[in-house]
């Protein structure tokens, strides 16, 4: 139990105070592992609050438009979590009379929860002895035990899942799981680990062969896969043109219409693009002008963006329609699309 002990000892002096740990209430507990999904705790505390207030229990926000879930959680990406967590707040409170599940079966079940949340729901809110794996717990346990497993892969995270469920401490898993969460956040970082401050570095395998580096170990995922969007930037009456999207992972937030080409192009290009006059009436099209290219980096994909300024009276574009710049708030929309409207000019 050496491990534990120094790691509980270590807590009780360095917990960060987070105001999910203030609860046991399941609700807000999973919210806040939800907006804790790819999102650095610095940067979702201020939305977890914002959502607290806006939707204090799940009743208010089953009942909330998705509209306005999604404009909350603009700025945070990955928005089928947001998408996700409607869902199952919806079937929580409508189907299940606002009883959330206490038991790892019935959460899975349900949208958007995996094992990992799951397991924090249980572990947190139900005291029930369940390991909660991230990549601050695999950074941890890999080091001080020297596990050269690539983590990415199924062996690799069953390993990992195993061992973390060996080192939970009986009766006390809530506070060892984030105990264990804390020191990977705090002192072992992925980047220049505080080795010096690390009260296991008498025994942690990483420090003392010098391989601090080389762990976790991860094995090579695919390659980057670049795109190109044209956005299409078309006023009329000091209004601008947007659509609301259908499909893939912004689906349910605003943009302004766009077409993919192969590469970047430039205005003979785009005149005689097949995808681009599927959207619009050769006859009427006139370019203004374009912007320069921007980047725009998701998940796997890094996305090359240019924005056409148009005239064009006549086109097929579904789901359309004109905003004024008063109005953009109103609409959620991906910060791609934010960080260019906002250099527009419209009275």
């Amino acid at each position: 139990m050496k491990f534990q002990d120094r790691l509980i000892e270590w807590y009780q002096i360095y917990k960060r105070d987070l105001p999910w740990r203030n609860t046991k209430d399941p609700y807000l507990i999973w919210l806040s592992e939800i907006i804790l999904q790819q999102t650095r705790i610095n940067q979702g505390l201020p939305y977890y609050n914002n959502f607290i207030n806006k939707f204090p229990n799940i009743k208010y926000l089953a009942k909330a438009k998705e509209q306005d879930v999604l404009n909350l959680w603009q700025g945070l990406g990955y928005y089928s979590r947001a998408r996700n967590l409607h869902n199952t707040a919806k079937f929580i409170a409508f189907k299940l009379n606002s009883v959330f599940p206490s038991n790892f079966d019935d959460l899975i079940k349900l949208k958007g929860i995996g094992s990992y949340t799951a397991s924090a729901i249980m572990s947190f809110a139900y005291d029930m002895p369940y390991a909660v794996v991230d990549g601050n717990v695999v950074r941890v346990l890999s080091r001080i035990f020297g596990i050269d497993i690539p983590f990415n892969t199924y062996n690799g995270s069953k390993f990992f899942h195993q061992l973390a469920k060996e080192k939970l401490i009986p009766n006390d898993n809530y506070r060892y799981n984030q105990a264990i969460m804390d020191f990977g956040a705090l002192i072992c970082k992925p980047q220049k680990p505080i080795c010096i401050e690390c009260p296991m570095n008498d025994f942690c395998i990483a420090f003392n062969t010098n391989s601090i580096s080389k762990f976790p170990f991860k094995k090579s995922k695919n390659k980057i896969k670049s795109r190109y969007f044209n956005y299409l930037i078309i006023e009329k009456n000091h209004k601008i043109l947007i659509r609301k999207r259908k499909q893939g992972i912004w689906k349910g937030m605003f943009e302004f219409p766009y077409f993919e080409s192969i590469k970047t192009i430039n205005n003979s290009m785009f005149m005689q693009d097949k995808d681009c006059l599927k959207l619009l009436d050769p006859k009427n099209l006139n370019i203004k002008y374009s912007s320069e290219e921007y980047k725009h980096r998701i998940s796997h994909q890094l996305i090359y963006a240019k924005f056409w300024h148009i005239d064009c009276n006549k086109f097929n574009i579904e789901n359309s329609f004109y905003i004024s710049k008063k109005q953009f708030n109103k609409y959620p929309v991906y910060k791609l699309i934010e960080k260019y409207f906002n250099t527009i000019n419209i009275d």
